[in-house]
């Protein structure tokens, strides 16, 4: 008996979530992915601090849902080792499908925030489409392998690039965060500021509130 996988392309739909709304008040746009077991409706609590009139918050779903035990939440993830590359381009799709539908104004700053898991698939959506940005949060989650200081080259200079980690985080050691760390400073440079606080994995909102 011959077992075969096979791989077919159909279409597909998902949601998003965003918070508050573009007017001619709006100065800074948010792209921000969520991490492993998160909604994106609820993950756009973290940015309810941020002053609605000069902030709109853009919060993609990943595609992947399932239940968490033991009380049976339902949370998301991005990806997985397991056909990462075609998993990736659905993502690319998706994303790009949010930017036109949301049509961000070129007159507004644009953020991009990264959380957890989420860092992985901002990071490669910047890369792959060279998306600018006024800033890339990079916020306790890993930098993919495959990315090179070459892929981030086609970023304006004044763009800041933010490094946030706890450090009493519960999935990082002082190798993880030193390989981290390194690989960040390879592909930023100068333009990385790295900023640690005081805590375990999860969204610093002080430094959320902070950033503009």
């Amino acid at each position: 008996m011959n077992s075969e996988e096979k791989e077919i392309t159909y279409n597909t739909s998902n949601s998003y979530s965003t918070l508050n709304s573009i007017t001619k008040k709006t100065k800074t746009i948010w792209f921000v992915c969520h991490g492993m077991g998160y909604l994106s409706r609820y993950f756009l609590r973290y940015f309810k601090g941020l002053n609605p009139d000069d902030n709109y918050i853009i919060a993609p779903q990943a595609p992947s849902k399932y239940y968490i035990q033991p009380k049976m939440h339902v949370g998301a993830n991005w990806l997985t080792r397991d056909a990462t590359e075609a998993g990736m381009i659905n993502i690319l799709n998706y994303f790009d499908a949010i930017f036109k539908a949301e049509q961000i104004p070129n007159d507004v700053d644009l953020i991009i925030f990264g959380y957890s898991q989420g860092v992985s698939v901002a990071l490669r959506y910047m890369a792959k489409r060279n998306l600018q940005c006024s800033q890339l949060v990079i916020h306790s989650g890993g930098i993919p392998k495959e990315l090179t200081a070459k892929d981030f080259e086609y970023l304006n200079e004044d763009v800041q690039v933010k490094l946030i980690y706890g450090t009493e985080d519960e999935y990082l050691d002082a190798e993880r965060i030193s390989s981290e760390t390194s690989k960040a400073m390879e592909l930023f440079r100068n333009r990385l500021d790295i900023l640690p606080f005081e805590g375990k994995h999860v969204v610093n909102v002080d430094y959320v509130n902070n950033l503009v």
